[in-house]
């Protein structure tokens, strides 16, 4: 069994040291995500946290999505984190991506398990880069996606974060 450290995690990341890890994460498409990024950075401000890992969805009106990750934080360090939701909207096809997602207000790594709600729209045929916003409590969550597959639509639903696997999206 996995156990979260408990430490604070205020410090921030800038935006330059996000931008620097997400073209290293993301490869080729690494131009068109600095700009996400920057973007993300104006509006909400610098982040205390952010999540490297990758996930799956697929949907025919109604969906699911499953991902895993490494929560990175300046001062609780390194914790593994499980992703899985349902949704349900206009939404057809399948994809698969590499996720960057910004982490704000944690005060504790156990902020994260919880479900965070949002409303996410795709469109993309080969491959694509997107941005949504996803909140549980006081904390917000900017999932960055870098994906492939065939995805058209619009959806409600949230993603619910475990400290452990399961199959179980509710």
């Amino acid at each position: 069994m996995v156990v979260a450290q408990v430490g604070s995690v205020s410090d921030t990341f800038s935006g330059d040291e996000l931008v620097s890890t997400g073209s290293a994460f993301f490869g080729s498409v690494a131009q068109g995500m600095a700009s996400v990024v920057e973007r993300a950075v104006s509006q909400f401000g610098l982040p205390n946290g952010y999540i490297l890992g990758q996930d799956a969805g697929g949907a025919l009106f109604a969906g699911a999505r499953y991902g895993e990750g490494r929560l990175y934080t300046r001062n609780a360090g390194e914790v593994p984190v499980y992703w899985q939701g349902p949704s349900i909207g206009f939404d057809v096809g399948g994809d698969g991506s590499k996720v960057m997602m910004l982490v704000y207000n944690l005060s504790s790594t156990n902020d994260m398990f919880g479900r965070f709600a949002g409303v996410d729209g795709s469109a993309y045929i080969v491959g694509g880069l997107g941005m949504t916003v996803i909140k549980y409590r006081n904390v917000v969550m900017v999932p960055i996606r870098s994906g492939v597959g065939a995805r058209l639509g619009i959806n409600v639903g949230y993603l619910k974060f475990t400290a452990e696997p399961t199959w179980n999206p509710f």
